[in-house]
Formats: C-alpha cells, sequence, structure tokens
C-alpha cells in the first residue's frame, strides 16, 4: 500500500495567498515591468545587454521589470525599440480580462473525457479558455457505481488531485495502491498510469483537478 499520513518533507512556498495587490497605476507598473521582462527573456537578452541597447542603469531596469517605478513614454520607446516591438505590447496583461465561472451545484457539465472508462461519470466544474497564468486546469467531479470500470488505465500530462468526498476506493498509482475515504486527498504525476483498482464502498464520488501547461 502506498505511505499515508504526514508529509515527510516540508516545502516552503514562495507565493503568498493572501496578498493583495495595490490598484490603479501600481497595478499598471507591475503589468508592464512583466511584460518588459517577459519580452527580453524571450529574446535572450540579459538586463546587462539591454541597459546596453537602451542607455539606461540596471538599476533604473530593475525597478521598471519589478513594477517599482513608473516608466516615461520616452523610456518605453527605448525598450520598445530595443525589443522589437510596439509600446501597446507592454500593455498587454493590464487590459486583458480575467474571468471566473460559477457552476451552480448539480449544473455541472457531463462530458467523456480522453481515456474514460465506462460508468465513470464525469461532471465538468468549470472552465476557462486561454489566460495569463499559462495553465489550463480542469476541475471534474467524477462518480462510481457498481456499474463502472476499474481498470487503472488513465494516464496524461500534467498534475492531478483527488478528493474523496463519498464512498471508499482503493486507487492505484504506479505500483502503489491507495485506500481513499472521505476527506482523503491525493495528489500526484498524471504522467503515471493511475485509477480506481478496487470499488470498496459505493457509490463512490470524488473530485478531480488536473492542471497541464497550456499550448501556445
Amino acid at each position: 500500500m502506498g505511505q499515508t499520513g504526514k508529509t515527510e518533507e516540508i516545502v516552503a512556498l514562495s507565493q503568498d495567498p493572501h496578498k493583495v495587490r495595490d490598484t490603479g497605476e501600481k497595478n499598471l507598473e507591475t503589468a508592464i515591468g512583466r511584460e518588459i521582462r517577459a519580452l527580453r527573456l524571450q529574446q535572450g537578452i540579459t538586463i546587462a545587454e539591454l541597459s546596453g541597447l537602451t542607455g539606461l542603469s540596471i538599476s533604473m531596469l530593475s525597478k521598471i521589470e519589478n513594477g517599482y517605478t513608473s516608466p516615461s513614454l520616452t523610456t518605453l520607446q527605448l525598450l520598445a525599440n530595443a525589443l522589437s516591438t510596439q509600446i501597446t505590447s507592454f500593455f498587454r496583461r493590464f487590459e486583458e480580462t480575467r474571468n471566473a465561472v460559477h457552476t451552480k451545484a448539480g449544473q455541472g457539465v457531463e462530458t467523456q473525457r480522453a481515456g474514460t472508462r465506462a460508468g465513470h461519470q464525469y461532471n465538468l466544474l468549470g472552465h476557462l479558455g486561454p489566460n495569463s497564468s499559462g495553465v489550463v486546469v480542469e476541475p471534474y467531479l467524477i462518480t462510481l457505481t457498481e456499474t463502472s470500470d476499474t481498470f487503472p488505465t488513465f494516464q496524461h500530462d500534467g498534475i492531478e488531485m483527488l478528493y474523496m468526498l463519498e464512498g471508499e476506493v482503493d486507487y492505484r498509482h504506479g505500483d502503489k495502491i491507495y485506500s481513499l475515504k472521505p476527506g482523503d486527498t491525493l495528489f500526484f504525476d498524471a504522467d503515471s498510469p493511475h485509477g480506481p483498482e478496487v470499488l470498496l464502498k459505493l457509490p463512490a464520488r470524488y473530485l478531480s483537478i488536473i492542471s497541464y501547461p497550456q499550448s501556445n
């Protein structure tokens, strides 16, 4: 059986989930800085090289890329010329629409995901199209009944997290078996063969959240 219980290693996470970004002008400065950095990195230009191309100091460029200062139109034109782009491209992230999807209880769209086995009911709980994060996330509510197949043949790109809501299953990931009961979570690399192997208590319902890189 797979290892359960306490996490063996505590990993320090760098992102503060409760951080609130400044509003107004600061958001614009941050968006411009991120776009400049992204364009520079895409072209393989170091910050020192960009300094040489624009005549701006490394310190000033660092402040601009980190959103600590508001660059003038003259400075933006220098950067646009050096990065072979239009000034308007620096504002793309600020102008992007941020969407949210609200799915009411019982209204998730029933769907067939690639590789779905017989009797596995998939309800898609929401979907965002192309977005600024570069990540696609597919949240499903999965229901297993007496008619469900139990062959662990799922294998796909990305990372997956399961959260058990109801019932009990023995779930295989690679060569390990995990006993999942309500409240249990399983987080894994989805490139390894996985799936419910033994349906112990039915019906079984769990959340499956799959994330993978967004295609260009």
